[in-house]
């Protein structure tokens, strides 16, 4: 009997340490943490579409205060941020990322490429010197969760 009852209460320590664990894992499970997530942008048909995923994103987090997005933009699809030819919608809500925080990273090979200054570039960006693939390898070694819509 005295063994039974020593048994039945390591078990019951056990199973009771299991459940302390287990709740201590579903609290930490359920608490809110800020994602890192990077955009990868290069097809200048998706433009709209990608800002328009941003912007969806933002919102169904509560906030740009509750996330953090990086924009990678290369290839044709920089042309639609060129601010001579950047179509009024684009450039308001490039202005609107800038102020929520958006990181706006511009293919410095791109830019050569187009023959494009950041100045030339709406408001915001900045340049990702060494290349648009090397920006995103950088973000994603940080943590970023990469997305190509």
């Amino acid at each position: 009997m005295n063994r039974r009852n020593i048994l039945w209460s390591a078990a019951s320590a056990l199973g009771a340490a299991l459940g302390v664990s287990s709740a201590k894992a579903a609290t930490e499970a359920s608490a809110p943490t800020k994602l890192k997530v990077v955009y990868h942008l290069s097809d200048a048909e998706k433009v709209n579409f990608v800002l328009g995923n941003i912007q969806n994103h933002i919102d169904g987090v509560g906030g740009p205060g509750h996330v953090t997005i990086a924009v990678v933009i290369h290839g044709p699809a920089l042309k639609a941020f060129h601010a001579v030819q950047a179509n009024p919608d684009i450039s308001k809500r490039i202005g609107e990322f800038s102020k929520d925080g958006v990181e706006l990273a511009a293919c410095g090979n791109t830019m050569k490429a187009q023959n494009v200054a950041l100045a030339d570039l709406l408001p915001g960006f900045v340049s990702g010197e060494n290349g648009g693939v090397v920006r995103l390898a950088e973000l994603q070694a940080q943590g970023y969760l990469y997305l190509r819509p």
